[in-house]
């Protein structure tokens, strides 16, 4: 019975995938990826004060979006009577019926530092998605959401960017289908013990160097994660590894994917596991100059094409 308990629990944690698709072509601009990150997380922060940054970084996102989408607009709210901006890029798909989609990334950095990796590598890489289907529509509708007020005082409030959309949606009773979070996606170690964990012994599950990709969801959530998995493994040779647990577990609440499941969306975090990894993380040393590129890139296409090919079991089993 022990042993039974112990290898459902390793199912649940790890949820292993034994066979991967071929690999895909590669489509993310690495030097488009660069340039975003070291415009938001240096240009931009040298060029404005601190009280005008999320007013810069909010414009700065519009216009890169308009590049290669039309419907872009911003999500106003005020938080104590000052304005804040989502900006919402929606993409009508080629079968609207299939329900909406979301991948979201937060722009605002903890404290006002660079936080290039947290959270400027999840925004290049939304802005990166809206190049890609600016020339391949997805199969349904989709929106790209870059949020504010992610990071603390505002995390876990009602004041998050990604709390006033989610409720938004609820609101209007939006068929969201499935958000994506991508909350740094940067940061990356080759170096034997490079990885922490939550829990001691995970690294044995997983592995002692920081040079994967995680894919977070919560119970309900286990075989989405398993597609995504699957999917985003046999995109390149990135490692792709997941985790389904409740939000005890430290970590796997933090960030935006947590206000869709307030409201009873299901969601998933793509990460490089934040501070488990990256050292750097809300310190004034998170700069653009640590991160790497090509396996961003990697994500971005990873991502890219496991979302298209779960668009297309939703139209399938329609």
């Amino acid at each position: 019975m022990l042993l039974v308990t112990l290898l459902l629990t390793l199912i649940l944690l790890v949820q292993p995938v034994f066979k991967a698709k071929n690999t895909m072509p590669s489509l993310a601009r690495v030097k488009s990826l660069k340039s975003s990150v070291y415009q938001l997380s240096e240009t931009l922060l040298k060029s404005t004060s601190i009280a005008n940054l999320l007013d810069v970084k909010a414009d700065y996102i519009f216009q890169q979006m308009k590049k290669y989408q039309t419907d872009v607009n911003y999500q106003e709210f005020d938080v104590m009577g000052l304005p804040h901006r989502n900006i919402v890029v929606t993409i009508r798909g080629k079968n609207p019926r299939c329900g909406l989609f979301v991948i979201g990334a937060h722009y605002d950095s903890y404290d006002n530092l660079a936080g290039a990796d947290d959270n400027s590598s999840g925004v290049a890489g939304l802005i990166e998605l809206g190049s890609l289907y600016s020339t391949n529509p997805p199969i349904c509708d989709l929106q790209l959401v870059a949020y504010t007020l992610e990071e603390p005082p505002y995390f876990r409030s009602e004041f998050m960017g990604s709390y006033i959309h989610a409720k938004e949606l609820k609101d209007k009773q939006v068929d969201v289908k499935l958000m994506l979070s991508l909350e740094m996606i940067g940061y990356f170690n080759d170096n034997k013990d490079s990885q922490d964990y939550p829990i001691n012994g995970l690294e044995h599950l997983y592995s002692d160097r920081g040079n994967f990709i995680s894919i977070v969801g919560n119970l309900s959530q286990i075989s989405v994660t398993r597609f995504f998995k699957a999917s985003m493994r046999g995109v390149s040779d990135l490692p792709v590894y997941s985790i389904n647990a409740p939000s005890l577990l430290a970590g796997i609440d933090f960030s935006d994917h947590l206000n869709y499941w307030r409201f009873g969306f299901p969601a998933l975090m793509i990460s490089d596991t934040a501070f488990n990894r990256n050292k750097n993380y809300h310190t004034a040393f998170d700069t653009a100059d640590r991160l790497n590129y090509r396996r961003m890139a990697q994500v971005v296409d990873a991502v890219y094409y496991a979302l298209q090919q779960y668009m297309l079991e939703e139209v399938v089993t329609q």
